[in-house]
């Protein structure tokens, strides 16, 4: 039976990076969900939410997930923030052949991270205030979040981020 991998947690908290990490470690796949869109519409993740919107974003993202988890391949599969939130992608979390992961990081952090990358980030592209914008949308996507099987602390260095979660998944 094959393995999924699933890394949730908020924008900015890692999830690439070090998805990146453990599946070099454990030799598997790597799939970022945002890029494995991007690659099926040729088009960046800011201009499917310009061009066809959101709710047509939010179906793609869910297909494309469903895809990634039912193949029969092993991998390692980072969602994007708001994926677990929409289309009930957060019980996909809870799958018998899936193992769960909520990086978790701490406001000031997630900003700071976030600041250098907010140009492209779709949701991020108005938001003046950071802080006052990130601390009650974290709160609302806890809830979907929380639906991974395992927490883990993401405001560590990446290698010990990687390590916990390779002697996790021993």
């Amino acid at each position: 039976m094959s393995q999924k991998i699933i890394l949730t947690g908020y924008m900015g908290v890692g999830k690439s990076t070090i998805g990146r990490h453990l599946a070099a470690k454990l030799q598997l796949t790597f799939i970022d969900l945002d890029s494995y869109i991007e690659e099926k519409y040729q088009l960046p993740i800011s201009e499917i939410f310009q061009t066809k919107g959101e709710i047509f974003f939010r179906k793609q993202e869910h297909l494309a997930l469903l895809e990634l988890v039912d193949s029969p391949q092993s991998m390692i599969i980072s969602l994007g923030g708001g994926t677990p939130c929409y289309a009930n992608n957060h019980l996909l979390l809870q799958r018998e052949d899936v193992a769960s992961f909520y990086l978790k990081s701490n406001v000031k952090e997630l900003v700071k991270r976030l600041q250098k990358s907010k140009k492209k980030r779709p949701l991020l592209q108005s938001v003046d205030d950071l802080y006052s914008f990130v601390g009650p949308h974290l709160l609302e996507r806890n809830y979907f979040y929380s639906f991974a099987k395992h927490t883990v602390n993401a405001d560590r260095p990446i290698p010990v981020i990687v390590d916990e979660l390779f002697h996790f998944l021993q």
